[in-house]
C-alpha cells in the first residue's frame, strides 16, 4: 500500500493554501503518478519543452523540493512516454548539441488533471475537519 501524508501551510487565504503531497513506495509500472511525474506533466501543460527547461520549471513549480538529476529526469520522461502521457514534439541542434522537446498528450493531460482533482479532494477532507478557513 502507498503511504501518503499532507503538509498544509496555514495563515493564508483558502485559495492560496499550499498542499504538499509526498508520494512514497510507488511501484513502477502502475497508473500512479509520482510527485516528480506530476510536476513534469504540469510543466508541459504550457507547451513543448526540452529537458533543461523541464528541470528548471519543475524546480520552480515545486518550490525547489523536486529537483531531479538529468538521469532521473530522463528516466521519468521515458516512463511517461512509455505510458503514452508525453511524446517527443521535435528535435533540433543548438550549439552543436541535440535538443529534444517533449509535449504532453491528451491522456497525459487527463492524468495530471485527475491527479490534481484527487489531491484537491484529499485536502478538502482535512480542511473540512479543521479550523482551516
Amino acid at each position: 500500500m502507498d503511504s501518503w501524508f499532507f503538509v498544509i501551510s496555514g495563515a493564508m487565504p483558502r485559495s492560496a493554501i499550499m498542499i504538499r503531497v509526498m508520494f512514497c513506495g510507488m511501484a513502477r509500472g502502475t497508473d500512479e503518478v509520482s510527485e516528480p511525474m506530476y510536476y513534469v506533466l504540469t510543466a508541459l501543460l504550457d507547451g513543448p519543452l526540452h529537458g533543461h527547461a523541464i528541470m528548471k520549471i519543475v524546480g520552480e513549480l515545486s518550490g525547489g523540493r523536486v529537483r531531479p538529476s538529468v538521469g532521473t529526469l530522463y528516466g521519468i520522461l521515458e516512463r511517461l512516454g512509455d505510458r503514452g502521457l508525453i511524446t517527443v514534439d521535435r528535435e533540433e541542434k543548438v550549439n552543436g548539441r541535440d535538443r529534444r522537446y517533449f509535449r504532453i498528450s491528451e491522456s497525459g493531460q487527463s492524468a495530471v488533471e485527475a491527479e490534481a482533482r484527487r489531491m484537491h479532494e484529499a485536502a478538502a477532507l482535512v480542511m473540512e475537519r479543521t479550523s482551516f478557513a
